[in-house]
């Protein structure tokens, strides 16, 4: 495993490069950096090259001045070149979804497959953006440590927080450290980020669907609705998962995204 930076805008962006063969980055979502894929790339490198950055703004990596969803996708794109990255395929968790969707749209020939685990290529419907309106309210008046502390437990099922309740808080205290105009910044890109699912309607590459039954920030009735558009597709639905399918059911998870990148590489 090694880690590396690279600088954007005169700042460092940081990404783990491990594994080696077809090539593979794991993006990352809100108030998360890369150790949510911590089982996943035990699984994974050894079977592919592995790239999972920091996103501008998280863990090592400083935030940028353009931090819309096309500004992170354009940092990921400055990875891929800095490690001469072609035919890749790319993995993006909730927000790193929605990053992974702006990156097939802009540079469709760059990728060989994506996928999308518990996100979305649907806009932030009137009530969503109202929610996270609310949220940047708090996270001004009352920190970064508060809003990490009321809204991890909403990213898993009840009946894993009840047996998890260590991971939880460890998942909480590595998180409340958080620069809250990052996180401010990330609501702000996904409030202004536009519907994607032409984007699934017209790429001719596979791509993958994790989706979290029980999940409450992608609702699953909207994940179903999008799944059949592109036309090469790969479905896996968690059963006992809402939020973060990688933790909740990290075995089925890791298979799901192998089994998908295995199966890209022959197209």
């Amino acid at each position: 495993m090694t880690v590396k930076s690279i600088v954007i805008e005169e700042k460092q962006v940081y990404y783990t490069v491990m594994g080696q063969g077809q090539p593979v980055v794991l993006i990352h979502g809100f108030a998360e950096d890369s150790d949510v894929w911590r089982y996943q790339v035990q699984t994974l490198s050894k079977f592919f090259l592995l790239i999972i950055p920091d996103l501008p703004g998280s863990g090592r990596s400083a935030m940028l001045k353009d931090m819309s969803i096309e500004g992170l996708a354009g940092s990921i794109k400055s990875i891929m070149d800095a490690e001469r990255l072609e035919n890749s395929l790319v993995i993006g968790h909730s927000m790193g979804g929605y990053i992974t969707l702006a990156l097939a749209e802009k540079y469709p020939g760059l990728l060989k497959g994506i996928g999308l685990f518990h996100s979305t290529a649907f806009a932030d419907t009137e009530e969503k953006k109202a929610i996270r309106r609310r949220g940047i309210a708090f996270m001004q008046t009352q920190g970064s440590a508060a809003f990490i502390a009321q809204s991890v437990p909403n990213l898993f099922t009840e009946d894993y927080r009840i047996k998890n309740n260590a991971i939880l808080a460890g998942m909480t205290a590595r998180y409340s450290s958080f620069d809250a105009l990052a996180l401010v910044a990330y609501y702000e890109a996904m409030i202004q980020r536009p519907d994607r699912t032409t984007v699934l309607q017209s790429i001719n590459k596979p791509v993958l669907f994790i989706i979290g039954k029980q999940d409450k920030a992608i609702p699953f009735e909207d994940s179903m609705q999008q799944c059949h558009l592109p036309q090469m597709a790969m479905i896996h639905i968690l059963e006992q998962s809402a939020h973060m399918g990688m933790w909740e059911e990290k075995e089925k998870s890791s298979q799901a995204m192998l089994s998908f990148l295995q199966n890209a590489q022959q197209f």
